[in-house]
């Protein structure tokens, strides 16, 4: 068969896969993102009205207007907004850093942190508590994200060695080590002095207590800048999902795809983790309910990460504030209360797990 029959004919296998979600045309998927953006639109709302007190929705819709005053505008405008919006910004970041990184890999079990960036940031934020007697969310930003970059860095780099270059396994096996190495020296330390453990131990847990504007904006030009860079990736991943071999056909330079995958993967989690700490599931379940809604097409899968990962965060941060009131849990809790049966079932279905 000559290599023209062979594009066509994985051409009309590619067509054929991208029609077995549950929409099979480019209208209902529309549709589909239009309905998780109303259910996103009402969970932002009922995020901001839950709380210590709780307030009907029509005050936070004239808060969030500009028509209200007093103590409710206080709450809505620079208490109950920065947090749903660290919300939404961290569930949109790791949903779709965890699509990029499943895709590169071709492993649908493939989680945000394979490439060392939570144990970087974690190791950052021990060493700036112990050296710099860090003790507040905003202060471990500067932290986070720097090292973030380094672990990703270091990671690429060993995974770049020998004639293959960075190939999605050395990538995967040089991430895992580093990460193991980082966890250790960080556990280590926090074991050490009572304090540090003391610290780490909420933001290990990932909360969203007390993120205010001054986490979250300094982040939000790394966050814009990370979502472009994997919208830049989608199109190519969709030719690299065909295999190396058919994707250099198809003009993918695939040195310069990984390169790209890495940049976006390290800015988005890299900021998420600093602002929220390491939170599980979201990266891991949310690229599976896009797939197995969509199919494998990974234009659409990130388009419906941006919004179904703002919807997961934001729901479990609700449920997080009503379940042990007036406490709260963290949301990293709850993600993964919440995320590990749904990940069950969609990992048991073929097309919702296939790649």
């Amino acid at each position: 068969m000559a290599a023209g029959d062979i594009l066509t004919a994985e051409g009309q296998r590619e067509a054929e896969e991208r029609r077995s979600g549950l929409t099979a045309s480019n209208s209902q998927r529309a549709l589909g993102l239009l309905a998780a953006l109303a259910v996103l639109f009402l969970l932002v709302l009922l995020s901001i009205a839950v709380g210590s007190r709780p307030m009907p929705l029509n005050t936070v819709i004239e808060a969030l207007l500009g028509r209200a005053s007093g103590n409710d505008a206080v709450v809505v405008l620079n208490l109950r907004l920065p947090r749903t919006v660290s919300a939404m910004i961290t569930g949109l970041s790791l949903a779709l850093a965890g699509a990029l990184i499943q895709a590169l890999t071709r492993n649908p079990l493939a989680d945000p942190g394979v490439l060392g960036v939570n144990a970087g940031a974690a190791f950052a934020i021990v060493i700036g508590i112990s050296l710099f007697d860090l003790g507040a969310a905003y202060q471990y930003v500067w932290f986070a994200f720097p090292g973030a970059i380094l672990a990703t860095l270091v990671v690429y780099r060993i995974g770049s060695l020998g004639r293959a270059g960075a190939t999605p396994i050395q990538l995967t096996l040089a991430g895992i080590a580093l990460g193991a190495v980082l966890n250790g020296l960080a556990l280590g330390l926090t074991l050490l002095d009572p304090d540090v453990f003391d610290r780490m131990r909420g933001w290990n847990a990932g909360s969203l207590a007390g993120r205010g504007y001054e986490v979250i904006l300094p982040l939000l030009p790394i966050f814009a800048l990370g979502v472009l860079v994997a919208g830049l990736a989608a199109a190519p991943l969709n030719a690299a999902a065909l295999g190396e071999d058919l994707g250099a056909a198809l003009g993918v330079n695939l040195a310069h795809l990984r390169a790209l995958v890495v940049v976006a993967v390290t800015l988005l989690v890299g900021a998420a983790t600093a602002v929220a700490g390491p939170i599980g599931f979201v990266g891991l379940m949310v690229p599976h309910v896009a797939r197995w809604i969509v199919g494998p097409d990974q234009r659409w899968i990130m388009l419906y990460c941006l919004v179904l990962g703002p919807v997961l965060v934001v729901a479990a941060d609700i449920v997080g504030r009503l379940v042990v009131q007036p406490a709260e849990l963290p949301v990293g809790i709850v993600t993964a209360l919440l995320g590990a049966p749904v990940l069950i079932v969609l990992v048991r279905r073929r097309k919702a797990s296939a790649l």
